[in-house]
């Protein structure tokens, strides 16, 4: 009986160590997504690493004269109509700058917890992505962001500012 025991024991410690071992070495990463910490990014915020997308002056002064902000309706991360025409026309620009790379940085309004927000800008960032990609860029030309409500454009507690919130926008 004893000795019944300790094999179980064994077993049991034998199968633990294998699935440690093997259970980390398979996990590859299923995003590139850069979630910004408390305080934001840039020399306001906490995020210090750097730029994310580094382009040649030429690309930045072609880029500055695109529309780079599309919004969002309320909970939501499909593409609207007016998203799209935008859309269209970063794609048409990166398709025609295989070099240049694109900064993808999701938005939220206050409304929800932290953490939801942050996960609703991270699938709004990976919205645009998607629709980029099946315009045909490149998407490993592209990165994404959340910062989910911490950087709003529009402060007050109403309808107007919450919509002006909820957004995604392109940096070059």
């Amino acid at each position: 009986m004893l000795t019944s025991k300790i094999s179980k024991a064994l077993v049991l410690a034998l199968t633990a160590s294998t699935l440690m071992v093997t259970g980390c070495a398979s996990k590859k990463p299923n995003s590139q997504v850069v979630v910004a910490p408390l305080g934001g990014y840039g020399a306001s915020g906490g995020y210090t690493g750097g730029a994310l997308v580094n382009n040649s002056d030429a690309i930045q002064n072609a880029a500055r004269n695109m529309q780079g902000v599309v919004h969002f309706d309320f909970d939501s991360d499909a593409i609207r109509t007016d998203a799209a025409a935008i859309l269209d026309q970063q794609a048409q620009f990166l398709n025609a700058n295989q070099s240049a790379r694109v900064q993808i940085a999701g938005h939220t309004d206050e409304r929800g917890t932290r953490e939801y927000n942050m996960s609703l800008g991270e699938r709004r960032a990976a919205a645009v992505r998607s629709y980029l990609a099946s315009k045909g860029v490149n998407t490993a030309n592209v990165e994404i962001l959340s910062f989910g409500e911490e950087q709003p454009v529009a402060t007050g507690s109403n309808e107007a500012s919450w919509a002006q919130n909820r957004r995604a926008e392109l940096s070059y």
